[in-house]
């Protein structure tokens, strides 16, 4: 399944075009310069968010890849940092592909799926901060924290059918 859709930056005015490509694994795609990763993840049977403070929104938990990880090493090193959550179990959902509508720059972030469970409490971000607070929520209410609209509908429906 391919959705179309695209996002404008609240802090830069950047308007991206935006392809979401669902996937059963990234072997394909292995070789692409993926910058971020970001996973929708449950704890029991709730959504977990974590609040960005310098974007002033809430989010799934991800981020950049570091060199010489794998896609899998980058998000659960991600959902540690900002959710203090041990990975239990880890699924592909897909790729966005953002393209710049000005500058043609493309940018891709891999979507995973993952079943987690706290180390402990939560404390802020880690690595530096930058995730300040986090909330486990119904996943049905998760349009009241952002809307990705089709493609963040797609992604919840796959991801709680495979966690």
């Amino acid at each position: 399944m391919i959705i179309n859709d695209s996002y404008t930056s609240k802090r830069t005015g950047a308007t991206q075009a935006i392809q979401y490509e669902e996937m059963d694994n990234f072997d394909a795609i292995r070789d692409l310069p993926v910058g971020a990763v970001g996973a929708f993840c449950f704890f029991k049977d709730k959504f977990v968010l974590v609040y960005a403070k310098s974007r002033d929104s809430w989010e799934t938990p991800g981020g950049g890849c570091e060199s010489g990880e794998t896609f899998e090493e980058s998000i659960i090193r991600e959902i540690k940092e900002e959710s203090n959550m041990k990975v239990l179990k880890l699924v592909p959902l897909g790729c966005d592909t953002y393209t710049n509508t000005k500058t043609a720059e493309v940018n891709y972030v891999l979507r995973f799926a993952a079943k987690v469970e706290p180390y402990g409490p939560f404390v802020e971000d880690l690595a530096d901060g930058e995730i300040t607070e986090m909330k486990l929520i119904d996943p049905m209410d998760y349009k009241q924290y952002f809307d990705w609209k089709e493609r963040g509908d797609a992604m919840i429906k796959k991801a709680l059918d495979m966690i």
